[in-house]
């Protein structure tokens, strides 16, 4: 890319980028809601029925234990040297990619704590349905650009994933379900999640617009929203599935994004 991007405010504000990422984040965020405002996470936090957080968490392990594996993936479409945003992507995956290294371990105590074995999350059937975030997520890191992979795996997935964390993290009713010895343990992973995704999905979008550059064609501009909804859409799903694991689901016509 020719023309270089350059941020024009704090990180964290939408206006400090170029419009059209302005205007991409406010479309796509309207999906983002249906994850956010998800009743799995009210299910989960009253803890009247335990089995929809075993679910979740046993739905959910492929995505989270292959997070690192998906950012490796957009780390080697990179060249050094080729541009000045590949050359920005690249040193943020490999600083961040040790950043995941211990994430899934974490995942393991919160699971264990919510009563499911590791060897249930490793070799337990999937809940029907719950895979989806990881076969998406696997496909646009593995077939699709760096712009592409960044925008719906990094800002998209961490993005609302920082969001359900912080509702689960401080709620109180959902810490009381687990024990005060292994408490702080379990719920590791969400404290973490609840804190550092703060700027992660922010860091993430600066990159792709470092990528595409002050003004992308059309195209691409449709393109990285279509990657992010169906981001969106796919941890949807998993909310659906974890929540109700078999029969019809009332979906929306976004689901056709992912169905497609």
């Amino acid at each position: 890319m020719s023309v270089r991007f350059e941020r024009t405010g704090p990180l964290t504000e939408l206006s400090s980028y170029p419009q059209w990422a302005q205007d991409m984040v406010g479309e796509c965020d309207i999906v983002k809601r249906t994850v956010v405002d998800h009743e799995l996470w009210r299910e989960m936090c009253t803890g009247e029925h335990p089995e929809i957080t075993q679910r979740f968490v046993v739905g959910a392990w492929p995505a989270i234990e292959r997070f690192p594996c998906y950012m490796a993936r957009s780390l080697l479409k990179t060249r050094y040297g080729r541009s000045e945003g590949e050359d920005n992507a690249r040193r943020w995956l490999v600083r961040n990619i040790r950043v995941e290294q211990n994430h899934a371990e974490y995942w393991l105590n919160w699971a264990e704590g919510a009563g499911v074995s590791r060897q249930q999350v490793f070799h337990g059937q999937l809940p029907p349905g719950t895979q989806v975030l990881a076969d998406w997520c696997e496909q646009v890191s593995t077939g699709d650009t760096l712009a592409a992979s960044l925008a719906a795996v990094n800002y998209a997935v961490e993005g609302a994933t920082g969001e359900w964390s912080r509702i689960l993290y401080e709620s109180e009713s959902f810490a009381a379900q687990y024990p005060q010895p292994t408490r702080r343990g379990s719920l590791r992973w969400l404290q973490l999640h609840a804190a550092y995704d703060d700027e992660h999905p922010w860091e993430a979008l600066e990159l792709v617009c470092g990528l595409l550059g002050p003004s992308p064609r059309p195209a691409e501009v449709t393109h990285m929203a279509e990657c992010i909804k169906r981001t969106y859409v796919a941890m949807r799903i998993l909310g659906d599935r974890s929540v109700q694991p078999s029969g019809k689901l009332e979906v929306a016509e976004d689901y056709e994004v992912v169905a497609a």
